[in-house]
């Protein structure tokens, strides 16, 4: 059912193959399974899942440039958007750093067969690595701009606060007033 509504949910904004399926299909497993002790999403409805966690996290992946990138995801939590991006994008490698041990124990379990994804627990501000992009749904803007570990970022927020942000805008055909904000961290600003 999840595979099957994921397909159908994302087909006009890309086409997942069978192994991408597979990956993503046994992270939600993972996922529904270790939420029932620790807290990774208050999100239970499945097509809430497919649409909200998922889709949207794939949708970045189509809206960053092409290439190899090296790409962060601050807070990942249950590992949203990066496990759907390094899946969607197996040519990016993408850490995932999340403060939470427990949180971070689950994200090592849940991306030990992707070879594109390291798991760091640890704060985003002891960083000293430097990605090409950060993406986060846990972040708000003047939060990236000052960790400075991207020079360029893809965050998730609601429409109204992603459109104050003054750049690139992508709505998510999911969910309300949903977007993903696009921006040159050192060029980024706030609208009054």
């Amino acid at each position: 059912m999840f595979r099957e509504l994921l397909a159908s949910e994302f087909a006009p904004y890309g086409k997942l193959d069978a192994r991408q399926l597979d990956r993503l299909e046994a992270h939600y497993n993972l996922l529904t399974k270790w939420n029932e002790r620790i807290n990774l999403t208050r999100i239970r409805n499945l097509e809430d899942i497919v649409r909200l966690h998922y889709c949207e996290s794939l949708f970045v992946a189509t809206v960053l440039p092409p290439g190899a990138l090296r790409i962060v995801d601050v807070g990942s939590g249950a590992g949203f958007p990066g496990i759907p991006i390094a899946i969607a994008r197996p040519e990016c490698t993408v850490t995932l750093v999340e403060s939470h041990q427990r949180k971070a124990v689950f994200l090592r379990e849940s991306s030990r067969n992707l070879s594109n994804i390291k798991v760091l627990s640890s704060r985003a501000e002891d960083l000293k690595e430097k990605f090409d992009w950060l993406v986060s749904r846990a972040l708000a803007p003047n939060d990236v701009q000052s960790l400075r570990l991207a020079e360029n970022a893809a965050i998730l927020l609601g429409e109204r606060d992603a459109t104050s942000i003054g750049e690139e805008v992508r709505k998510f055909p999911w969910g309300k007033n949903r977007a993903v904000a696009l921006f040159h961290v050192e060029q980024f600003h706030v609208e009054q």
